[in-house]
C-alpha cells in the first residue's frame, strides 16, 4: 500500500466531515477547480461588484454602524467603508501588475534559463472578521484573496448584528459559485471551521487565534492571524506634548477604544507625568465636552458583557477624569488612570475599551524594559523630536509595527503590511501585500535544451572526475557581483569555451 497522500476531494464519505456548509463549499471548490477564478478579468469583475456593494449601502452601513457601535458617521465612513473602496481602487489600478510573474536573480548555472515566481491562488479561502471595525475587518482581506485568483467565503460577526445582515446582500452583486457569505455566531463559526479550506484568515482575539488555529492544524490549512495585545505608547519629554496628547487620545478613544492598534496604555517620564495629566484633562473636554455620554462622535461598548468587563477592571484604580460605566446602555466614558504600576489588574490583559493608563518612568530605558518584559504587542508607539529616542525605541523593541509622533494612521498606507508578531499574530496583509498573503509564491524553473548549457551541466553526470565537481561548484557558487564572477571563474569559462568551441569544429569536421 503507498503512503502517498490522498488528495482531500477523492477521500471517501466515511473518512470526510460533512457539515450545514458542505454543498455550498463544494460548489465553491468545484467552481475553483473549473479555473475561472483565475482570470483577470473574473478577479476585476469581482472587485468592481465589492465596490458597488459599499457604494450603494455606503448610507446603510453607517446607520448599521450606528446601531451596533454608535459610530459616529465620520469614523463608519472613512475607517470602514471608504478604506475598504480605496483598497479596490488600488487592486484594481495595480492587479495586471502583482499577477506577473516576478524575476528571480540567477545563478552561473542558470544564466542561460528563465527563472521567475508565479503567484498562484490557494483556493477557497475563509475570510473571518471582527466586530469592532465589521466592514473594514471583514472585507479588505478579501479584496486580496479575489485579487489573487481565490474563491472566498466571508465570516462577519454577529457581535455587530445589523452589519453582519448587510453582508448577506452582497451575494447578489458577486459571483455566487466562488463567493459565499455565513452568518451567524460561534456555533456557526465551529461548524464551519471542520471545513477543509486552503486558507484560513482569521482576525480577533488571541483566544479566539487558538481555536481557529487548532482547527486549521487538522488539515495543515496555512492561516493567517491577526490578533492584539497591549499597545505600549511612549512620551519622551523632548516633545510637542500638546500635539502628542491629542493625537494620542484621539487614537485612544476612537471606536470607544476598541481599536486592536489602539494605545493600551502610556509610559511617560516623571518629570512630564504631571504636564501629561494636566494637557489630557483639556483636550478630551475639547474633543467630547463636559458630558462624553451626550457627545455624538464617542461610541458605545459592543455589549453589556464587556462593559461589564471593563468596569471590573477600573475597580481600585484612581481615575484622573472618567470612570463613568452605565452598563445597560454600553457606555464607558474616556478614562485616565494615575499612578498605575506595571503589576496591576489593569495591566493583566488587553483592555480594548477606552481606559488609558498612564505610566511612572525614569526614562526611555525603563519604558523598554517594562514593554520587553511583556508579549510582543501588534504594534508600538513613540513620541519625541529626539532621533536617538525613536531609534533607540525601534531597535530595542519588538512589535508588529512601530508608528513615531502619531496613532493609527499607518493604517491609511496601503503599502504598508499590517499584522503582527509571536502572541499578537503571524502574516501581513493590506494592499499588494494582501494579494501576497493569498498567493501561494510558486518558483518556476524554465530550462531549455541548448547546447551551452547541457554542456555547462554535463558534469552532473556520472562518471564523476574531480575535475568535474570543481567546475559545478563553481558553477554553484553565490557570487556578489558579475565583474567577480567573471575574475574568479575565466580559467573555467575559458576551459568551458574552448571545449564547446572545440566540439563544434569536430561536428563541422564530421558533417
Amino acid at each position: 500500500m503507498s503512503d502517498a497522500v490522498i488528495p482531500f476531494h477523492t477521500l471517501g464519505a466515511e473518512e470526510r466531515v460533512h457539515t450545514k456548509y458542505t454543498d455550498r463549499l463544494d460548489r465553491l471548490r468545484r467552481s475553483f477547480a473549473s479555473g475561472k477564478t483565475k482570470s483577470v478579468k473574473w478577479r476585476i469583475q469581482q472587485l468592481k461588484a465589492m465596490r458597488r456593494f459599499l457604494e450603494d449601502h455606503r448610507g446603510a452601513f453607517k446607520q448599521a454602524m450606528k446601531k451596533d457601535l454608535n459610530k459616529n458617521p465620520m469614523e463608519a465612513d472613512l475607517f470602514e467603508v471608504e478604506f475598504v473602496i480605496n483598497e479596490i481602487r488600488g487592486a484594481l489600478q495595480e492587479i495586471h501588475e502583482w499577477v506577473k510573474p516576478e524575476p528571480i536573480s540567477r545563478n552561473a548555472l542558470s544564466m542561460l534559463d528563465t527563472l521567475y515566481m508565479w503567484n498562484e491562488p490557494y483556493g477557497v479561502c475563509l475570510v473571518m472578521g471582527a466586530w469592532n471595525y465589521p466592514v473594514m475587518l471583514t472585507l479588505s482581506p478579501g479584496v486580496g484573496a479575489l485579487a489573487a485568483g481565490n474563491a472566498v467565503v466571508f465570516k462577519p460577526s454577529d457581535l455587530s448584528p445589523e452589519t453582519a445582515a448587510l453582508f448577506e446582500k452582497m451575494s447578489a452583486y458577486m459571483d455566487p459559485d466562488a463567493t459565499l457569505v455565513i452568518p451567524g455566531g460561534i456555533p456557526e463559526s465551529s461548524e464551519l471551521l471542520k471545513e477543509k479550506f486552503d486558507h484560513i484568515f482569521y482576525t480577533g482575539s488571541i483566544n479566539g487565534g487558538k481555536i481557529v488555529h487548532a482547527a486549521a492544524q487538522r488539515y495543515l490549512t496555512p492561516i493567517v492571524l491577526e490578533l492584539g495585545g497591549k499597545c505600549p505608547v511612549y512620551i519622551d519629554s523632548d516633545v510637542d506634548l500638546e500635539v502628542a496628547t491629542k493625537r494620542l487620545l484621539w487614537g485612544k478613544f476612537v471606536n470607544a477604544g476598541q481599536t486592536c492598534v489602539g494605545p493600551d496604555h502610556v509610559f511617560v517620564p516623571e518629570k512630564i507625568y504631571e504636564e501629561f495629566i494636566d494637557v489630557s484633562k483639556r483636550v478630551v473636554k475639547q474633543f467630547y465636552g463636559d458630558d462624553p455620554k451626550k457627545s455624538p462622535d464617542f461610541g458605545r461598548i459592543v455589549s453589556s458583557r464587556h462593559a461589564k468587563r471593563l468596569q471590573n477592571l477600573l475597580q481600585g484604580s484612581q481615575a484622573v477624569f472618567g470612570g463613568d460605566v452605565d452598563v445597560e446602555t454600553c457606555y464607558v466614558s474616556p478614562t485616565l488612570l494615575r499612578d498605575v504600576a506595571i503589576s496591576d489588574p489593569i495591566m493583566a490583559e488587553e483592555i480594548f475599551g477606552p481606559i488609558l493608563p498612564v505610566i511612572k518612568v525614569r526614562d526611555l530605558s525603563e519604558a523598554i524594559e517594562m514593554i520587553n518584559a511583556r508579549d510582543k504587542p501588534l504594534t508600538a508607539y513613540v513620541f519625541s523630536r529626539d532621533r536617538t529616542v525613536i531609534d533607540g525605541f525601534i531597535e530595542r523593541t519588538s512589535s508588529g509595527s512601530v508608528c513615531a509622533n502619531d496613532v493609527l494612521v499607518m493604517l491609511t498606507i496601503d503599502s504598508v503590511p499590517f499584522g503582527g508578531v509571536g502572541p499578537s499574530g503571524m502574516g501581513r496583509y493590506h494592499g499588494k501585500h494582501s494579494f501576497d498573503c493569498f498567493s501561494n509564491k510558486k518558483p518556476v524553473l524554465e530550462r531549455d535544451f541548448n547546447p551551452v548549457g547541457e554542456y555547462l551541466g554535463k558534469f552532473r553526470y556520472p562518471p564523476q572526475s574531480s575535475l568535474g565537481i570543481e567546475i559545478f561548484r563553481q558553477l554553484m557558487w553565490k557570487r556578489p557581483n558579475p565583474f567577480n564572477f567573471v575574475m574568479s571563474s575565466a580559467p573555467y569559462l575559458i576551459g568551458s569555451v574552448a571545449g564547446i568551441g572545440a566540439t563544434l569544429v569536430y561536428q563541422m569536421t564530421m558533417s
